[in-house]
């Protein structure tokens, strides 16, 4: 029965790589989709060397796992896993395929069912080799990666322990170099005093995702005057008039927006009528995660702190 259960659970998480590897980048980021597998199906570098974050008792707490478990766990797999795994299971950077954290395995397991089979066996063809730990032991070891997953994936339960762990002079190389973000920002222009505007982690958030909301929704869309990050539509109709504004939302079937004067307009859409072009401020931005390495956005993120 488990043998069962665990080849359609492989065949499921082949399936499911599929899936989200048709997914478009420019909304979810190669990076994310790169990080949703580990094994086979994708190479994954963690860098639980220097994480930055960690499971708390908050996370216990709601996981429902059991505390004396996970406590054990916590130092089977320090002394037997995390030489390979990185001390918070979320690999070590430069290492494929050993960040744990969001790994399928752990993000599906019930009771040590999944992982059970390859912490026992080993995975020979990922070079890593059979366990000595006891059935009980390793459940013990399961409980507390699952914390540790579950830790990552609620952030009302998790710790920023060190944001900061890449190098500001490899940032500011890429900054003027490989990432040629030095053609549109300028550290002594729109840049300058950024670092001490935001904390690390929002400083992060706002270069790696500089629209900022969800949706086509924008602080100058109820105006009619768009922001700098704001998308804006131009509706050209079967007469001849052009309406434009910011982007309020748009679909296969309708286009919204607010014109010059503030006021809403919304427009029903047949195919290619009526011409709808719309401009992205932010579309290099959204083109560039493509791009971006674990190590570019950390080492960027630490250059834009220098800027004070």
């Amino acid at each position: 029965m488990r043998l069962l259960f665990f080849t359609r659970y492989t065949n499921f998480e082949s399936n499911l790589e599929a899936v989200v590897r048709r997914l478009n980048p420019a909304l979810f980021g190669a990076a994310f989709i790169a990080v949703m597998f580990t094994g086979s199906a994708a190479a994954q570098t963690g860098s639980g060397d220097k994480a930055a974050i960690a499971a708390t008792p908050a996370a216990l707490t709601a996981s429902h796992e059991d505390p004396a478990a996970v406590a054990r766990g916590a130092k089977l797999f320090a002394a037997n896993c995390a030489s390979c795994h990185g001390a918070t299971a979320k690999g070590l950077t430069g290492k494929d395929n050993t960040d744990l954290v969001r790994s399928l395995y752990v993000l599906d397991d019930e009771k040590g069912i999944l992982l059970t089979p390859p912490i026992r066996n080993g995975r020979p063809d990922k070079g890593m080799p059979k366990s000595n730990l006891t059935d009980a032991e390793i459940l013990d070891v399961a409980a507390w990666l699952r914390v540790q997953s579950y830790g990552a994936g609620h952030r009302t339960t998790y710790t920023f322990l060190d944001v900061l762990t890449g190098d500001p002079k490899k940032g500011e190389e890429y900054f003027n170099g490989a990432g040629k973000c030095s053609t549109c920002h300028s550290p002594t222009g729109d840049l300058k005093g950024i670092g001490s505007r935001y904390s690390a982690q929002q400083l992060q958030g706002r270069w790696l995702s500089p629209g900022g909301g969800r949706g086509g929704r924008g602080a100058g869309a109820a105006t009619g005057t768009p922001s700098r990050s704001q998308k804006t539509v131009a509706v050209t109709l079967p007469n001849g008039q052009t309406v434009s504004g910011p982007l309020d939302r748009i679909d296969d079937f309708t286009v919204s927006l607010h014109d010059s004067t503030g006021a809403y307009r919304s427009f029903t859409r047949n195919g290619d009528v009526p011409k709808v072009l719309v401009t992205d401020p932010m579309k290099v931005h959204t083109e560039l995660l493509r791009t971006y390495t674990d190590a570019d956005m950390h080492n960027v993120t630490a250059y834009l702190v220098t800027l004070k």
